[in-house]
């Protein structure tokens, strides 16, 4: 079908409804980025568990519908709104959110799909909508709008460049700018990090988390996590619930010494979380585990070893992070789990997401040699305007 016909076939955006929607839902990513030589299929077992509302903690505190878009049998977008009752809770201020967005270069598609993602908010008392998140602010989060020609790493979203313009077209403007840095994790500390280390030595101490005390170990995570962050732009809470979730999957995928804790005369202060990126390791599987794929993961995860790795989460407790102290520890649990990673054969880490106005952050990592390759853009508007 060419696509002069193609896209003269009407256009219907369908709901999702039960187990076979929703696994049509997932493969639609595979039909839009089919000819994308950097886009990676997730597993599509990992996709299902993401989207379920039995499975993932994420849907005790929100509420979501989906949409795919077709045109005559074949499927060409798809849209996902959502509800967080934690958002609300915290900020009041009426907002939903979309996410799992993926179309075809159409503007019609486009339009069709977050419309009908707007109306479905309005209709439960939202004013405002914004993203993309998938679903989270806490899971992946924004718009690739620079860096199209590196794949992504886990758990960070792909888009093909013409989703900016037809989003902008709907009337949607910038929220937010996040950035992904790239370093070598054999980075040598420049002297004002060697003086900030030296001045904190005698009262930090870094460690890796303590396998015996698993559970306790993961809520002291989590506790950090929220006191870190929580007077940054959107922020949402972890559950307990969403950590302990995160938490199983961390102990099966990671070695203890990728997770490691700074403390300040015994007190944990801060953490971080280095990970081999999962997405070298998945990119010829086609979203496939079974029959063969789940060995072929655990030998290139646990002795071929990825080449590049990610920091998904870090964070210094507030009442540190703007004291001498604070650079010093954001510093010293980089330099720790790089070096763990560098060990194991990452020859390239990726920390992300950094906010585009976190100037502190951003000057650590640039200090030492980070180099930001990718920007990620949430947009929003009011419900109440017209396009």
């Amino acid at each position: 079908m060419t696509a002069a016909i193609k896209n003269s076939v009407a256009l219907r955006i369908v709901p999702v409804s039960g187990k076979a929607d929703l696994d049509q839902f997932i493969r639609v990513a595979a039909v839009i980025f089919k000819d994308d030589p950097h886009w990676i299929s997730p597993l599509l077992i990992e996709r299902h568990m993401h989207l379920s509302t039995k499975h993932n903690p994420y849907f005790q505190h929100a509420q979501w519908q989906a949409w795919i878009a077709w045109r005559g049998d074949q499927p060409v977008g798809r849209i996902s709104a959502q509800i967080d009752a934690l958002h609300l809770e915290r900020h009041g201020d009426a907002t939903g959110f979309f996410g799992m967005l993926d179309a075809e270069d159409n503007a019609e598609t486009f339009a069709a799909l977050i419309s009908t993602a707007e109306q479905w908010l309005r209709e439960q008392g939202m004013r405002r909508i914004r993203g993309p998140f998938n679903l989270s602010i806490n899971e992946e989060m924004g718009l690739l709008i620079e860096g199209f020609n590196t794949p992504p790493v886990f758990m960070m979203s792909h888009a093909l460049p013409y989703y900016r313009q037809h989003i902008e077209q709907c009337g949607y403007h910038k929220a937010v700018d996040a950035l992904a840095y790239l370093i070598a994790p054999n980075f040598v500390a420049p002297p004002v990090m060697q003086r900030l280390v030296a001045a904190a030595s005698n009262r930090v101490r870094v460690r890796p988390l303590d396998h015996t005390r698993f559970n306790e170990e993961i809520s002291m995570l989590r506790d950090i996590f929220n006191d870190a962050w929580t007077e940054n732009w959107g922020f949402v809470p972890f559950t307990e619930a969403e950590f302990q979730e995160l938490g199983k999957n961390l102990r099966f995928l990671l070695d203890n010494e990728y997770i490691q804790i700074a403390e300040v005369d015994g007190e944990a202060a801060a953490f971080i979380i280095g990970m081999p990126n999962i997405n070298e390791a998945i990119r010829d599987l086609n979203g496939k585990l079974f029959p063969f794929g789940w060995l072929k993961l655990l030998w290139r995860l646990k002795v071929r070893r990825p080449n590049t790795a990610r920091v998904p989460l870090m964070g210094v407790r507030r009442k540190f992070q703007r004291t001498r102290l604070g650079p010093g520890l954001a510093f010293l649990i980089i330099d720790a789990v790089r070096t763990e990673l560098h060990k194991r054969g990452a020859k390239i880490l990726e920390l992300s997401w950094i906010l585009e106005d976190n100037a502190g952050m951003r000057n650590i990592i640039e200090s030492i040699g980070g180099e930001a390759y990718k920007r990620y853009r949430v947009y929003e508007r009011q419900l109440d305007e017209l396009h």
